[in-house]
């Protein structure tokens, strides 16, 4: 176990780079600290998975160095970075016993065979695959050999980090929420430097402690699943946390009001927004119905029931509008306006948050 830290980290795969676009990671400096759980979460292709090769020894960075703990592992091969990997797709032995997979990481770095069997029988607990030990893998499905990779990834204890790379991909979808319980379990009991690749926001939000939303190459926003629901700090992260997502509508800001498709929304401080593209954010639960009055133009176009709330998708002017209704709330009938908690909106410009003015922060 140990903490990772980043310093001014870039890739590129262009071998001469001249321009931000040139690089697949954009420069990063961050600390993982010792024993802690983190996922990496955003789309596909905006750099997880090259993150993760570089921390694993996989890939070399354009710049920057990767330390572990107070050493320097930059240029080290993947074999001395004393870490364990688990991939998308699974990597096992077909040849050997599901016993023998699990226990080939631990044979291989001398450990007495009482040792091994303990520590097999552990794993093999966790992962369901208890009773089918003396199996070969050869003929077990996708995701019971996913499984067996999981559980090699876990069976050593002295590893410095143990990573993930989206590795519930092909396990079936009645089986991640229990895989995801064993895995938090593992970090409560053993307490190792875990990194979660995802592309689910599901997955990461409830493996992790500090969740690492990337964008285009770039962290975006690094917190507690509730920081980033409450306070996104970019428009991708409102978007990519929540079900759905952030409302972001075009808007004028003029101290504490912002004019929205001929309406005002009131701000709870005031801002001097610059910059080419002003917008306001507002997650679907803080927004209400209503008729007539007060708000901003609404038109409903269609209402989705998934049981414990009702989903109404419609428009403000030409831009969409998602606003979440509780279960035994009622939805006014002719309900054309809808109202936002300024407590609850925030101010974007460029795609970035921006903090209130600084004579009403002071106020």
């Amino acid at each position: 176990m140990t903490k990772i830290t980043l310093e001014n980290l870039a890739h590129s795969y262009s071998p001469n780079p001249s321009k931000d676009s040139d690089y697949a990671l954009k420069s990063m400096t961050m600390t993982w600290q010792d024993g802690g759980a983190y996922a990496l979460l955003g789309s596909s292709g905006c750099g997880k998975s090259t993150l993760l090769n570089i921390i694993s020894g996989l890939l070399v960075p354009s710049q920057g160095r990767i330390l572990f703990g107070d050493q320097d592992v930059t240029q080290l091969p993947t074999a001395d970075r004393n870490i364990a990997q688990v991939f998308q797709f699974p990597v096992v032995y077909d040849t050997m016993s599901v016993r023998d997979n699990l226990a080939f990481p631990l044979r291989n770095r001398g450990m007495a065979e009482a040792e091994v069997a303990k520590r097999v029988a552990e794993v093999a607990e966790m992962i369901g695959m208890a009773e089918v030990l003396d199996r070969r893998a050869r003929g077990l499905t996708a995701d019971a050999k996913q499984k067996i990779s999981l559980g090699r990834g876990m069976v050593r204890q002295d590893v410095n980090a143990i990573l993930f790379d989206e590795p519930l991909t092909v396990i079936d979808p009645h089986m991640k929420w229990e895989l995801r319980t064993q895995l938090k379990d593992l970090h409560r009991r053993f307490g190792h430097t875990m990194i979660y690749v995802t592309h689910d926001q599901t997955e990461a939000l409830t493996f992790a402690d500090q969740v690492v939303v990337m964008y285009d190459g770039r962290v975006v926003q690094a917190g507690t699943p509730q920081a980033l629901f409450d306070a996104p700090e970019h428009t991708f992260v409102g978007y990519f946390i929540g079900s759905p997502g952030m409302n972001v509508l075009d808007a004028r800001v003029d101290g504490a009001t912002a004019h929205v498709a001929g309406a005002t929304v009131a701000l709870n401080h005031g801002y001097s927004p610059k910059g080419s593209k002003v917008q306001i954010g507002v997650r679907p639960e803080f927004a209400t119905l209503a008729v007539g009055g007060a708000g901003l133009p609404y038109a409903i176009r269609r209402i989705e029931d998934v049981g414990h709330h009702r989903i109404v998708r419609g428009q403000v002017g030409p831009q969409d509008f998602n606003v979440i209704v509780p279960e035994g709330q009622p939805i006014p009938e002719g309900a054309d306006r809808v109202i936002v908690d300024p407590a609850h909106t925030h101010v974007y410009v460029d795609d970035w948050r921006v903090a209130p003015a600084a004579a009403e922060r002071a106020a």
